[in-house]
């Protein structure tokens, strides 16, 4: 059975730019996939030569969006931003929906992931 995974990192950007790294296939294949197209609302994510197709089904232009998996209904994978209102600080918090023996591999997996996404915008 999938539970939800919520996990939440600070990110000094602006959500502009976050959101182009989240949202489109240039920006992920930057920092989240080895490549990734888009037909669509349908990107297809390439992993060491394995492709997995996701449809974006929720999305706001620099606030969120979230990807179900086409393989696999009920799971989906979300990013959002989110902006402190008194410090102004940003947020990235990512959804995942994980079978409950892997919470700590996709964990390590998704701070992976994340640290990637700091470097490519230069944090």
């Amino acid at each position: 059975m999938k539970q939800k995974l919520t996990l939440e990192y600070t990110i000094n950007s602006s959500p502009k730019v976050l959101y182009t790294r989240l949202s489109t296939p240039g920006g992920l294949s930057e920092w989240f996939a080895e490549d990734v197209n888009q037909k669509g609302d349908i990107f297809t994510f390439i992993w060491e030569g394995n492709a997995q197709q996701a449809e974006a089904v929720l999305k706001k232009e620099n606030r969120y969006i979230r990807f179900r998996w086409l393989d696999d209904p009920e799971a989906f994978f979300e990013f959002r931003i989110s902006v402190d209102e008194i410090t102004k600080d940003v947020a990235l918090v990512v959804t995942d929906m994980v079978d409950d023996d892997e919470i700590e591999d996709t964990t390590e997996l998704w701070n992976s992931q994340i640290a990637e996404l700091k470097h490519v915008i230069g944090l």
